[in-house]
């Protein structure tokens, strides 16, 4: 691609932690059944507002992210609605078997926010690196999985999973801000996809951070002729089939873009949702290449892994370059 000018997203006034709570105070306002528990991070859960205005419905059980999860699920049983938070790779992976048999299996009433989604932990390594949580979380049964993209779509997700009953889990970054992809309301519904851009050319799927990405590389590929759709698929599980579907049909190909492994996380639930379908579109898959990151910060690690909206845009135009050779080929 020639040399050119990215686009700059303006960035949220707040973290996606700080919007989640602020949604939890508020609604603990009104529900006295509301809880949070965290796991000895409150700074990076940003928890603290909610800790001083509620200090009786507040538990930081330390570093047990197992015990935390069986907790909430005893207060579940009593009619109260828990909020579990902690950092994304130690929900999905250290207290996996209490998710899934305590708070899955029995449908229970627990909200679990994970911070430090993705790569956002990216200079503590692999061990704090989350590129596996959505494909685990997917697999269990009764769960919702919700990645929202900023502030603004990090509020809906939390107020509406509130209002949802049974287990969601909910993938946000960590303490920094956001890309600002909605400057305005947007109409969240669990389950449904966002048009964030339209387009007749290609598609690119993506959910939390890479959605601002799918933006930038969006106006990037318009420069080259090329009409991108955007959605913003919040909502991994249920997946929107009826968007996959009209993407699948009205673009000539379909790109998932997501700070995940590409086994089994959004490109797994779009690429299934394309083969019930029958689509022969073509479909690729832009995330972690199924190896554990490397130490950096997140913004490098995107860049490395091809995630940056320039990256993204070079992908897609080189697809459709081996597409276009293919037809003449043939």
């Amino acid at each position: 691609m020639k040399t050119r000018e990215v686009p700059k997203l303006p960035v949220d006034d707040m973290t996606a932690s700080e919007a989640a709570c602020q949604v939890l105070c508020d609604a603990a306002e009104r529900d006295s059944s509301l809880w949070v528990i965290t796991a000895d991070v409150m700074r990076t859960t940003q928890t603290k507002p909610f800790a001083t205005a509620f200090p009786d419905r507040f538990l930081n059980v330390g570093i047990a992210e197992q015990a935390m999860v069986g907790i909430a699920a005893g207060l579940a049983t009593c009619g109260k609605v828990p909020v579990v938070t902690a950092f994304a790779a130690m929900l999905s992976m250290r207290a996996c078997e209490q998710i899934r048999t305590d708070l899955a299996y029995a449908d229970l009433n627990v909200k679990i926010i994970a911070s430090a989604a993705g790569l956002a932990a990216g200079y503590a390594g692999p061990t704090h690196h989350a590129i596996e949580d959505i494909a685990i979380l997917r697999a269990m049964a009764n769960m919702t999985v919700i990645v929202p993209c900023d502030a603004r779509e990090t509020r809906e997700a939390v107020g509406a999973a509130l209002g949802r009953p049974g287990p969601v889990y909910i993938r946000i970054g960590g303490r920094g801000k956001d890309y600002t992809v909605y400057a305005e309301t947007l109409d969240f519904q669990i389950g449904r996809a966002v048009v964030v851009r339209d387009g007749t050319d290609v598609t690119l799927i993506g959910c939390g951070r890479t959605v601002a990405e799918c933006a930038v590389a969006a106006a990037l590929l318009r420069e080259e002729g090329v009409a991108a759709r955007v959605l913003d698929m919040h909502t991994v599980k249920p997946t929107d089939v009826m968007a996959i579907e009209k993407a699948a049909f009205q673009t000539r190909m379909v790109f998932t873009v997501e700070d995940h492994n590409v086994v089994g996380g959004l490109g797994g639930a779009v690429a299934e949702a394309m083969a019930e379908l029958g689509s022969s579109t073509p479909l690729k898959r832009l995330g972690i290449p199924d190896t554990y990151a490397v130490i950096g910060s997140q913004d490098a690690l995107l860049e490395k892994y091809g995630l940056t909206g320039p990256r993204i845009a070079d992908a897609v135009l080189g697809s459709l370059r081996v597409r276009g050779a293919e037809r003449i080929r043939r």
